[in-house]
């Protein structure tokens, strides 16, 4: 089963980081991957400045990532986040970064392509 790392980069304003829960779904031309949640257990994630790792596993091979979709979902209380970035390597070692550099408020999703 193919495995991406993706990495995920919060700004660093005042109030960046957030606690809510964040998903992400990998779109390629091959095919899509289900939604993940990226947590790693007892560790705070997407805090201010942080440039946080995580490994997704597919079922089968998406083949070139044309996009990726964000959600971010209420943990406690509604809690703004500043996403810098998105780098994904996929399972050949190809890198592609998927920019962002805004706020993602309340509960959306939010698409972002290759840049």
């Amino acid at each position: 089963m193919p495995s991406y790392t993706v990495t995920v980069a919060t700004g660093t304003q005042w109030f960046a980081g957030t606690d809510d829960y964040v998903y992400l779904t990998l779109q390629g031309t091959s095919g899509c991957s289900e939604r993940h949640l990226l947590d790693k257990p007892f560790y705070n994630d997407f805090e201010r400045g942080a440039v946080d790792s995580y490994d997704v596993t597919v079922e089968e091979d998406l083949g070139e990532i044309q996009l990726i979709k964000i959600e971010k979902r209420k943990y406690w209380y509604q809690d703004d986040w500043y996403l810098k970035y998105i780098t994904v390597k996929t399972p050949v070692g190809d890198y592609l970064e998927f920019p962002c550099y805004r706020w993602i408020t309340d509960e959306k999703e939010v698409v972002l392509r290759d840049g």
